[in-house]
């Protein structure tokens, strides 16, 4: 399989970025499209030139960081993180357009590289649990229903990408943000820091310099675990009574 790829470089966040074109030939269509990366790299490497700096950990599609736009899609066509995508998904002799995250909140580091601690600031901003639950607590001392504990762990499967607040159009990270407060809310553990908790959260959003929400719903519909946009209605309520309570 042969493939072209238009890949935007960039030295780092003050340089002046550009795309650049590379061709890869005789490609396994076994390969995962990182590894795919990983044979342009290796090229490069022994032709004197740059790699191509991007991140990756897991490669399972559960911490995230690999996230890229691809084709003009947050991770690229299907429904998985960057990392799950496999060159089955593009043509022989497809050029495949790669960028970094174009997300004010993300500076671009190098090339596809961009820091995404801005959502660990968030995090810390509210998303924690004071109560003390001690040891491991017998299975049924606090009651949950099934339904409340699946919305939960609907919630709890965010993996903090960042495709949400790249493929909106404001740049909002709403879903994120909604996903971690109904997580917590939800469960009788979170209910402590319920009132501020949105605030709190909504609050570093902003002073991070993400937009707001306008409810066009690409974010749930670039979403790698398929998260329903329904946490952002907890999220408004949340935001919505904290603000009566005040």
């Amino acid at each position: 399989m042969n493939i072209k790829l238009k890949i935007w470089r960039q030295a780092d966040a003050k340089s002046k970025g550009e795309f650049k074109n590379y061709e890869l030939s005789d490609i396994p269509l076994e390969m995962s499209y990182l590894e795919m990366l990983d044979a342009l790299n290796t090229k490069l490497i022994t032709e004197g030139d740059d790699p191509v700096a991007f991140e990756n950990d897991c490669r399972e599609g559960i911490c995230g960081c690999c996230g890229q736009f691809i084709n003009g899609r947050p991770h690229g066509p299907g429904e998985h993180a960057t990392c799950e995508l496999s060159v089955r998904a593009f043509k022989d002799g497809e050029t495949i357009v790669i960028e970094p995250w174009r997300v004010g909140g993300f500076p671009v580091i190098k090339d596809l590289v961009v820091d995404r601690r801005a959502y660990d600031k968030i995090m810390e901003a509210g998303g924690y649990v004071s109560v003390n639950t001690g040891g491991t607590p017998d299975a049924n001392s606090i009651p949950v229903s099934k339904e409340v504990f699946l919305e939960s762990m609907e919630a709890a499967s965010c993996i903090g990408c960042g495709a949400c607040a790249a493929t909106c159009k404001n740049s909002s990270a709403m879903l994120f943000v909604a996903a971690k407060v109904s997580q917590l809310a939800l469960l009788p553990q979170g209910k402590v820091e319920t009132a501020k908790r949105a605030k709190s959260m909504i609050a570093k959003m902003d002073e991070l310099g993400f937009g707001s929400c306008t409810n066009t719903g690409a974010c749930e519909s670039e979403c790698p675990k398929n998260i329903s946009i329904s946490h952002i209605a907890r999220l408004n309520r949340e935001f919505l009574i904290a603000n009566i309570k005040d």
